[in-house]
């Protein structure tokens, strides 16, 4: 579907949206503008990497979108974005992206409508500056889960399986921090635009917050991560403690019981009156050695 979201005629430049366009609807368009063919291929390629190049008095880049309907569990680049294509010159803005894209509406709504916008360096950075908020959301809610992962871990009794949670939080935020680090390219030449110094230190700034938190995630997950195999170690040694304390005080009593259990006809104790309260009394008396002994040395 091709739209023409502002017209050459009242505006002066245009701006032509493609979502989801056929190769013929894209190579038309690509002749009509004279874009470079080796970028229109990178333009249909969904799996493609943030990039910037110019061409000419053609500026094109790649950018990666977060998409908010993604799968809980998606954890790599081409589950957790999508993937907008941007053509800029003076005198026209082209979009390509082949799922709708709440931030297109958002930018038109909002900028175009109102006639904030009245030039296509102009529309570059709002485009931009739309798909970089498109993390705030997902940053604000993988530090959520991360809270709620560091109580269940830290405030929980038992320990609940919380690994493949903790990696599907340690890989979302992974991957949003290496699309941004990535994108930093295209930051990095906005100035060639003519966009004013301010706008784009703006724009750099809302770069480097959303990169901190993302980092701040990453970190947070992998010291969480550390943290809760080292509780899960210390339940597993503390089980295995227990085990082999019940161990010691029932190994030498299964021994005496097992030396009178034998059947020889000629053992002086099993005659004795009182030779059975005696080897009761034995094992009690090794019993309390055994817990004294314990108690002493701090196991107990």
């Amino acid at each position: 579907m091709i739209s023409t979201l502002v017209l050459l005629a009242t505006a002066g430049w245009e701006w032509i949206d493609l979502e989801n366009p056929t190769a013929e609807e894209l190579q038309g368009v690509a002749v009509q503008y004279g874009l470079h063919r080796s970028s229109v291929i990178d333009s249909l390629q969904p799996e493609h990497l943030p990039k910037y190049e110019t061409i000419g008095d053609i500026t094109f880049m790649i950018a990666r979108a977060y998409d908010a309907e993604a799968h809980r569990e998606a954890d790599t680049i081409q589950e957790l974005t999508n993937k907008v294509a941007i053509f800029c010159s003076a005198t026209f803005v082209i979009t390509i992206h082949r799922h709708p894209a709440q931030l297109i509406r958002e930018v038109k709504e909002k900028y175009i409508d109102t006639k904030l916008v009245k030039t296509p360096p102009d529309l570059l950075l709002k485009l931009i500056k739309a798909v970089l908020r498109t993390y705030e959301a997902p940053a604000g809610k993988l530090a959520e889960e991360l809270d709620y992962y560091e109580a269940n871990t830290f405030l929980n009794q038992r320990m609940p399986p919380l690994t493949k949670g903790l990696y599907h939080l340690k890989r979302k935020a992974t991957v949003c921090r290496r699309v941004l680090r990535l994108s930093e390219v295209i930051l990095g030449s906005m100035h060639l635009r003519g966009i004013q110094a301010t706008e784009v230190q703006d724009l750099r700034d809302l770069y480097v917050h959303l990169e901190t938190q993302f980092e701040e995630v990453n970190d947070g997950t992998n010291n969480l991560i550390s943290t809760y195999l080292s509780l899960s170690s210390q339940k597993t040694n503390e089980v295995m403690r227990v085990l082999t304390i019940f161990s010691a005080f029932f190994l030498p009593l299964t021994f005496i019981a097992g030396v009178y259990g034998m059947n020889f006809e000629f053992m002086p104790e099993l005659e004795k009156t009182y030779g059975y309260p005696a080897a009761l009394a034995a094992m009690g008396l090794v019993t309390l050695c055994i817990y004294l002994w314990f108690r002493r040395k701090g196991w107990l």
